[in-house]
């Protein structure tokens, strides 16, 4: 016997969290019974399990597990199914693959790694636990000082109310114009990045994602993807093997975030400015 929540995540339908809601709106019935009690256990070899009137004791039992990849373009939704039919990450992946799900999401205009599953125990994992860093390369508009940046290390209130964990941001080759910094995040708060610049007057211009956790492939073309073997899909859970060092977070203060300078002054001078590029 296992949760419905459980048997739904692992037929692909869906990961563990919507699950959750599919059964609270009646829309999973047991033996013909509609369930809305969170934590009812069914057993897929002897209980008819049905989710939207479809039948998934198939494919419970006979579920192969598929992980891909996918280096994210511009202009694409992270999402499975949008009502405004915007394009789909799901639908840069090949129909063979069957159903799959996004891990977490990248905003629409985000570009960069994002990994597309039917496995909804580890969507549940990566998406819950707060232990698997999110590697950005994010280009600003204008150059902070470094006060400015230090005040994203160590955690900030934006004006949505969400408090930020410390976070590491290092420099990397600003411009005359622009600063180019990588920033690891072990949290994914709605367009975290972009509102935590915004709160010192530097928006983002361009934000890429560039690693989660171990896995990092600049060989991946924009739109295009690969599958994880095993080895790498199982070393999300053996933090010995992951390659990018656990932050050590500061105090934990938080800074309110400020409205943008509106009238032109630049935040101080940049540590470093070099070549276009």
């Amino acid at each position: 016997m296992e949760r419905l929540q459980k048997l739904i995540a692992q037929a692909g339908i869906a990961s563990r969290r919507k699950a959750e809601e599919l059964i609270a709106s009646g829309e999973v019935t047991v033996n013909g019974e509609i369930v809305t009690q969170l934590g009812t256990k069914a057993d897929p070899e002897t209980d008819h399990i049905k989710v939207g009137g479809k039948l998934i004791n198939a494919r419970i039992a006979g579920r192969e597990k598929v992980y891909v990849l996918l280096n994210k373009p511009k202009g694409y939704l992270s999402s499975a199914a949008d009502p405004e039919g915007r394009k789909l990450v799901t639908d840069l992946a090949a129909p063979a693959l069957g159903k799959l799900h996004p891990v977490g999401r990248l905003d629409y205009n985000t570009e960069g790694l994002i990994i597309l599953t039917n496995d909804g125990d580890f969507t549940n994992f990566i998406t819950q636990k707060k232990t698997v860093p999110k590697v950005y390369d994010v280009k600003v508009k204008g150059l902070p000082n470094e006060n400015a940046i230090n005040k994203l290390r160590r955690g900030v209130l934006l004006e949505d109310g969400f408090k930020t964990a410390p976070a590491e941001i290092t420099e990397l080759q600003s411009t005359e114009n622009n600063g180019w910094y990588q920033v690891i995040l072990f949290e994914g708060h709605n367009q975290q990045i972009r509102k935590m610049f915004d709160s010192i007057g530097h928006s983002v211009v361009k934000l890429r994602r560039t690693q989660i956790g171990h896995i990092k492939d600049d060989r991946i073309a924009v739109g295009a993807y690969r599958l994880l073997d095993e080895d790498e899909v199982k070393a999300f859970q053996n933090p010995s093997n992951k390659t990018v060092k656990k932050i050590k977070p500061p105090e934990k203060t938080f800074e309110p975030a400020r409205k943008p300078n509106l009238h032109g002054g630049k935040s101080g001078k940049p540590q470093t400015r070099r070549t276009q590029r």
